[in-house]
């Protein structure tokens, strides 16, 4: 294709953005004694190295679970080894079993950079590129933009190259078995799904699309005879893939139930820190904690999350197309990030990937909601000293997509794919118009509010009888963006009738 030489630029730029953010600071740097995610990941390669796969999970003399325990699925922990055995050979003192703990070196900071540079080289990105140059009804230079902007979406540098944590790995596994379904290589597309969900028990969140999609599909070819087939292919390799991932640790039933433990606590309560959703928002003004037993929080945060991604779920098991699902991921895991149990800031990052993927299609709100998300993150960024960098790439992000875009030149019905909703609407209320002009006034007021408490978060001490007003002021602000934005993506999916009336053609 002719935008290969273009695509291959975007690609270098992006892997030279990521490389200058990993040259500021990671978090915990020299704040002993637990330090931070650098550390958990460093910690995880000195245990899964040097101890037999059945103590990974369970507390021990060499293995304090308290320190760093190891929460994440059986595929990040083979992930870990890997990194361990490639520790030992250049410096076997980096994995030394309990004497390495918090061991701080420029030599082993290039070493743990590299390995995200090399997992985001190696999965994500390719996945970006190839998703992007596959876009139908794209010309060269959307599918061009399309990729630059989504190597250069500031969250996911920050988090993966600045922080410290492999987000590019599960993402990028979940954007493979996005690649899979487009193309119609269901098998593949669940095979990488599964290994998504095996590397990170979060990307739970896309499971619901995934499967109303497929089931869907399965329901729809069954009238031609195929859909037993196509589900029997499914279920085994679904069935094949946890089973390969599982297999050490299901020959017993401790095994087993600990694993899961560690991997769903839910004795932590309903949420940690400060995190830009529903509950932490609502904490300001009612105590809920104190309010309700932590057996009822679960089951009003399962029941809410439920209610909030039930439409648009039964809207694309009815209707199994693309770009329905495409909408369906965005809409139930920003579900999930706003009413789910025991959620991180971290994990906006699940909901970002599936806007980056609709970026091309609604690029106003789509620009508008990356910026918020990463905003999301300040008080992180902030404990971290990414704050350079977070302006940085926030910027560079900014312009990117502006320019690429052209995001304020067309902020019209059709533009933010509202124009069935808007018909629909005007059936009883006669005259009526989305405001879309609104929009753009309600965009730079958000800009203005989000800028002001950056600069805020920054120069300004909080009153010593406030000392997390800033963070909340930023974790209320975001909440409120997010549930607007959680209507807005329910409203297109609901009324899209598929008939490419409302579907903007991208030229």
């Amino acid at each position: 294709m002719r935008e290969w030489p273009s695509v291959a630029i975007a690609a270098l730029l992006g892997l030279a953005v990521r490389w200058a953010v990993s040259l500021n600071p990671y978090s915990g740097a020299g704040k002993p004694p637990m330090f931070g995610d650098y550390e958990a990941q460093r910690h995880w390669q000195e245990i899964t190295f040097n101890l037999p796969v059945k103590q990974w999970y369970f507390n021990s003399s060499d293995n304090d679970l308290h320190y760093w325990g190891l929460d994440y699925p059986p595929l990040t922990a083979y992930h870990s080894l890997l990194c361990a055995y490639v520790a030992e050979l250049i410096n076997p003192d980096w994995i030394a079993l309990h004497t390495s703990r918090g061991h701080e070196s420029d030599q082993h900071k290039l070493f743990m950079r590299s390995t995200v540079f090399v997992a985001d080289l190696m999965i994500y990105i390719p996945a970006v590129v190839l998703y992007c140059c596959y876009l139908k009804e794209t010309s060269p230079k959307k599918k061009i933009a399309s990729t630059f902007c989504i190597l250069l979406y500031p969250g996911l540098l920050l988090i993966d190259h600045g922080h410290f944590q492999y987000n590019c790995v599960s993402l990028g596994l979940t954007l493979w078995g996005v690649l899979g379904l487009s193309c119609d290589w269901d098998v593949l597309g669940s095979l990488a799904f599964c290994l998504a969900i095996n590397y990170k028990q979060m990307e739970l969140y896309h499971s619901l699309p995934f499967f109303c999609f497929l089931l869907g599909k399965c329901l729809k070819k069954d009238l031609k005879g195929r859909g037993l087939l196509l589900l029997l292919k499914l279920v085994t390799t679904v069935v094949a893939a946890f089973a390969v991932c599982w297999l050490p640790f299901i020959t017993q039933v401790e095994q087993t139930m600990q694993v899961l433990r560690r991997l769903f606590p839910v004795g932590r309560g309903l949420f940690e820190d400060k995190v830009a959703n529903f509950w932490c928002s609502l904490n300001v003004l009612l105590k809920i904690k104190d309010l309700l037993s932590p057996h009822t929080q679960l089951m009003l945060s399962f029941v809410l999350t439920f209610l909030s991604l039930l439409p648009a779920c039964v809207k694309l098991t009815l209707q199994p197309r693309l770009r329905g699902f495409r909408y369906t991921l965005v809409s139930c895991a920003l579900s999930f990030f706003l009413f789910s149990f025991q959620v991180h800031e971290k994990s906006i990052l699940l909901v970002s990937l599936p806007v980056c993927l609709i970026l091309n299609e609604v690029p106003f709100m789509s620009v508008w909601f990356l910026l918020v998300s990463t905003f999301s993150m300040l008080p992180l960024l902030l404990k971290d000293q990414l704050v350079l960098a977070s302006l940085g790439t926030t910027l560079g992000f900014s312009v990117a997509c502006a320019a690429s875009f052209s995001i304020f030149e067309n902020v019209s019905e059709e533009e933010l794919q509202l124009k069935s909703f808007s018909m629909y609407v005007q059936r009883h209320i006669p005259g009526f118009k989305v405001p879309a002009k609104m929009l753009k006034a309600w965009f730079l007021v958000s800009m203005t509010m989000m800028s002001l408490l950056t600069v805020t978060s920054i120069a300004v001490e909080p009153p010593p009888t406030l000392p997390d007003l800033f963070p909340v002021l930023v974790c209320l602000v975001s909440c409120l963006h997010f549930l607007f934005f959680l209507i807005y993506f329910n409203i297109i999916i609901l009324w899209d009738h598929g008939n490419g009336r409302n579907q903007k053609k991208i030229n």
